[in-house]
């Protein structure tokens, strides 16, 4: 059986945990390694056998043997590097934040729609054993009506100089790179929420250091969620409904335990023997997709990378956090 071939736009951290994971498959290879600097994707490929080095973003998406492109790039270069890449025929995992705003996200869409191409966002999370999990137990609807969800991802970064963290030309803060994954997963049990009110605090560039969420829904129910790069969070999520809660443990969005408490005090642990990051369990959806012949995943539509970018549009909008490049 021949291996899915991967090609990688970007050399950066997140492009070298995505190789690592991917090499825990044994029917998943990493290809190739795009770079606009040569000697970057040499010394990138050097760990991994039989992946070839490119001096060029243009000659790795044109390589008729590369099956599909991971996207690893800076937030502000998505949208050019997945575009490019879907307008020669390759399907394309995108990093999240799929891209700076809703506005791109429609753009590239509309790219692999006029290609036929497929196309998915690569927030990882979503397609974890664990947050298959929750799906199961929120669908089976043994939590009852749910009310509350809480979610926070805090990282002590902002002292650390990440330029594309704190720097505006980057789409630098903490909404895009860390809220995120609280909004994401807040959207995975409630959906589109009716209003949503926000607040920040700034760093002395002019992004935010650190964000809170409120979001309202039609039926009732709230999301809580703050997301800071100033300091460490316990980066725990609740799902609660009437006959009691879900906790998911430290770090929510990584392979991890949780625990189901319910209201007469009965308690059910799903205990995590995850091996990896679980950067890969993405990639097997999205080679599944390709194969299949489909263009998304039903795990995260099109519509849902959308809907969740414009959630994250209104907050910008709220906060006042705009980014040098945007009209």
């Amino acid at each position: 059986m021949s291996k899915f071939k991967w090609g990688i736009i970007g050399t950066g951290g997140i492009a070298r945990a995505f190789a690592t994971d991917i090499a825990l498959l044994s029917d998943h290879v990493i290809a190739g390694v795009g770079s606009r600097d040569l000697e970057k994707s040499e010394s990138f490929v050097k760990s991994i056998p039989g992946a070839k080095a490119y001096g060029s973003y243009e000659e790795l998406i044109n390589d008729p043997h590369i099956d599909a492109i991971y996207v690893a790039t800076p937030h502000p270069s998505h949208k050019e590097n997945v575009i490019a890449a879907l307008n020669a025929k390759k399907p394309v995992l995108c990093e999240k934040p799929f891209a700076v705003n809703a506005s791109e996200a429609k753009e590239m869409v509309a790219a692999a729609k006029a290609n036929d191409v497929a196309l998915m966002e690569a927030m990882w999370a979503r397609f974890l054993p664990h947050y298959a999990k929750i799906r199961e137990i929120v669908a089976s609807g043994v939590l009852g009506n749910i009310t509350t969800v809480h979610a926070d991802h805090g990282q002590r970064l902002a002292d650390q100089k990440i330029p594309r963290l704190v720097e505006p030309s980057f789409a630098g803060g903490a909404l895009l790179d860390l809220g995120i994954y609280p909004i994401s997963f807040a959207h995975m049990i409630l959906g589109i929420p009716q209003s949503i009110t926000s607040t920040a605090i700034f760093t002395d560039k002019g992004v935010d250091a650190q964000s809170s969420m409120i979001l309202n829904y039609a039926n009732g129910a709230q999301a809580v969620l703050n997301t800071t790069m100033i300091v460490q969070t316990p980066c725990t999520a609740v799902i609660a409904g009437l006959n009691g809660y879900l906790e998911v443990n430290r770090t929510f969005y990584n392979p991890t335990s949780m625990r189901l408490t319910f209201f007469d005090g009965t308690v059910t642990e799903y205990p995590s023997d995850y091996k990896g990051h679980g950067l890969r369990e993405q990639a097997v959806e999205f080679a599944r997709v390709v194969k299949s012949g489909v263009k998304e995943s039903p795990i995260l539509r099109w519509e849902d990378t959308i809907a969740i970018m414009e959630i994250m549009d209104t907050v910008r909008s709220q906060i006042g956090l705009k980014y040098p490049f945007e009209n």
